[in-house]
Parts: structure tokens; C-alpha cells; sequence
């Protein structure tokens, strides 16, 4: 009796345990399998909704052409702003023409008048001192008129940077006028050089508020249901050359005016 429970127990008792291994590695990886893949118990994800999709695109589209449209109308001031600059610097060039022009005359007239000879006087310490007296009378006069600088005036009265008080006033008058001439040339040139530089600024800023206005209307036009209709073409300009900073150049138009699209 003893054997047979024995003989039981040595023979069931291994098959039980195999059996409840295998049934635990079974189960091991049937829990192994479902951690490592959970999105096939997890709910589907839902269908992307297209009119909400279209509303935010549309969103982002508006958004977009308002920020464009402030940046084009931003640009378009300073086109402006930049065009009226360019109008005053043009201005100012055709004054500061007009004064030389006619300071290069009064010098040719006053240099055409000295073929004669200067009438004789006296070499006496009068004469001299008369003769200071009209060049400082002179070159004052000339200033108060604009026609000479400070720094000019105060070398006519130190007698400097060849100014001679004891030439004759008929010299002394050549080179005045001459020095008034020069003077007027040099700011002439000055206000050329300004009105360019205005004039590139103008039209930088009118290239920029052309391209911005492009861009906002075709913002605007992305925002409009159906074909959008074209865009009249501006008409193309040729630019004029700029006229050349000779002593004789006439005072026309130097560059092509800056246009705002």
C-alpha cells in the first residue's frame, strides 16, 4: 500500500507541475503581449473633421492678410514720406542752380569789364586805406547777402588766403565775384549729391510698397471664393540718367520720379 501511494506521488506529481508551468508561461506571455502592444485595445482615433480643417486654414489665411495688409500700408506712408523728401532736396537743388548760375554770370560780366585798364591813382597811404575800406565794405555786404561763408568773411578781414587790400578795387572786385561763384558752385554740387541720395531712398521705399501691396492683394484674394480677378499691370518707366556736375549743366529733371504702387 505504502509502494503504490508512493509509486502515485513520484509519477503524477511531475506531469501536474509541467502542466502548470507551461499553463503560466502561457499565460506570462499572453500578458507580455497585450502590455507591449495596448493600442489594440484603445479606441480608434477619430475622422479628422474637414470644415474644421478648412475654417482653420481659412483663419491662418485672414490672420496673414491683415498682418500684410498693416505692413503694406506701413510701406506705402513711407513711400510717400520718402517721395516728398525727394521733391524738397529737388527743390533745393534747382535753387542752389539758379544762384550759381547767375554768380557764374556776374563773374563773366565782371571779368569781361576788366579788358580795360584800371584807371590810375595815387600809390599813397590814403589810397590804401581807401582801398581796404571798399573790400571790407564789399566782402560784407557780400555776406549779409549770403553770398560768402563766415570763415570767408574773416579771411577777407585778416587780409588772408590771397586776399590783397592794396589791389584796386576793380581787381578786387574779380575776385570777389569769383569767390561768390565758387562758393555758389560748391553748394550747388552739395544739393545734387542730397536730391540722389533722396532719390534712391524713394525709390527703395516705392519698391518696397509695390512688392507689399502684391503680396496683400494676393492674400486678400486667396480669402475671396473663385478665380480672383487680374491685376492691371503698371505701366514700365525708363529711368532718366542723372545730369552731370559741369558748370554749365541745365537744371532738368536728374532721375526718374519715385512712383508708389
Amino acid at each position: 500500500m505504502e509502494k503504490t501511494v508512493l509509486h502515485h506521488f513520484l509519477t503524477e506529481v511531475p506531469e501536474a507541475t509541467a502542466i502548470w508551468s507551461a499553463l503560466l508561461l502561457l499565460a506570462l506571455g499572453l500578458l507580455a503581449a497585450l502590455v507591449a502592444r495596448p493600442e489594440r485595445d484603445a479606441p480608434p482615433d477619430p475622422a479628422p473633421d474637414p470644415t474644421a480643417e478648412r475654417a482653420a486654414r481659412l483663419a491662418d489665411l485672414s490672420r496673414y492678410a491683415d498682418e500684410v495688409a498693416v505692413a503694406a500700408d506701413g510701406a506705402a506712408q513711407t513711400a510717400r514720406r520718402r517721395r516728398e523728401q525727394w521733391l524738397a532736396t529737388q527743390d533745393e537743388a534747382d535753387r542752389a542752380w539758379r544762384a550759381y548760375d547767375e554768380a557764374d554770370g556776374a563773374a563773366r560780366r565782371v571779368a569781361g569789364a576788366a579788358a580795360l585798364p584800371p584807371p590810375r591813382t595815387p600809390r599813397t597811404p590814403a589810397e590804401y586805406a581807401a582801398r581796404e575800406r571798399w573790400l571790407h565794405h564789399a566782402a560784407m555786404a557780400a555776406h549779409w547777402r549770403g553770398e560768402l561763408t563766415a570763415r570767408q568773411l574773416a579771411d577777407v578781414l585778416a587780409h588772408r588766403n590771397g586776399w590783397d587790400p592794396r589791389r584796386h578795387p576793380a581787381e578786387q572786385e574779380i575776385v570777389l565775384a569769383r569767390a561768390v561763384r565758387d562758393g555758389r558752385r560748391a553748394g550747388w554740387r552739395a544739393a545734387a549729391e542730397r536730391e540722389q541720395r533722396a532719390w534712391r531712398d524713394a525709390e527703395l521705399a516705392a519698391e518696397a510698397a509695390r512688392a507689399l501691396a502684391a503680396e496683400a492683394y494676393a492674400a486678400a484674394a486667396a480669402l475671396r471664393p473663385g478665380p480672383a480677378p487680374a491685376r492691371p499691370a503698371e505701366p514700365a518707366t525708363q529711368p532718366l540718367a542723372p545730369v552731370p556736375a559741369g558748370p554749365r549743366a541745365a537744371p532738368t529733371a536728374r532721375w526718374r520720379p519715385a512712383r508708389v504702387g
